[in-house]
């Protein structure tokens, strides 16, 4: 099976969740249908069919996030010696040519991803222009409303 990237951060966010989901919304979904079932007949019961949903979408969670930490190849990026290079994990600095407008991005997993964050992932494809290039590299991004050429501006390890 492929490992998955993901950095220290992505890694420590998902056993947070994992956690949660096992301390605190499992057991209050088990007291949920818990109580339901005190009402009578199941089969008309809504409040049971709810509980029972949610239980199906927070055990589908927790074996989604297991999962996903089993296969995790997690990166940690401040261990990694500083380099002009783009690499996974690394906060970059880039300038649209056309407009010069600079824009930072972090390089991270496909579940850390957040474009309000300026964390993208290593999928999407300014991360894969990127990746491998160093600092001064001029990158051609596909973009849905055409090319759009970039110049790193700067590499950060952190």
């Amino acid at each position: 099976m492929n490992k998955f990237p993901m950095t220290v951060a992505g890694a420590e966010k998902l056993r947070e969740e994992l956690e949660h989901l096992k301390k605190v919304e499992r057991p209050r979904i088990v007291q949920a249908i818990a109580e339901a079932r005190e009402h009578g007949d199941l089969k008309e019961n809504a409040e049971y069919h709810a509980a029972r949903e949610q239980q199906g979408f927070c055990e589908g969670r927790i074996q989604d996030i297991e999962g996903k930490l089993s296969h995790a190849q997690i990166i940690d990026i401040s261990r990694i010696p500083a380099s002009e290079k783009v690499i996974f994990g690394a906060t970059v600095d880039i300038v649209n040519v056309e407009t010069d407008a600079t824009v930072t991005y972090q390089i991270v997993g496909d579940d850390e991803a957040d474009v309000k964050s300026n964390k993208i992932s290593v999928n999407s494809p300014i991360a894969r222009a990127l990746i491998g290039k160093m600092v001064g590299d001029a990158v051609v991004v596909k973009t849905p409303g055409g090319e759009v050429e970039y110049e790193i501006d700067a590499v950060k390890h952190i």
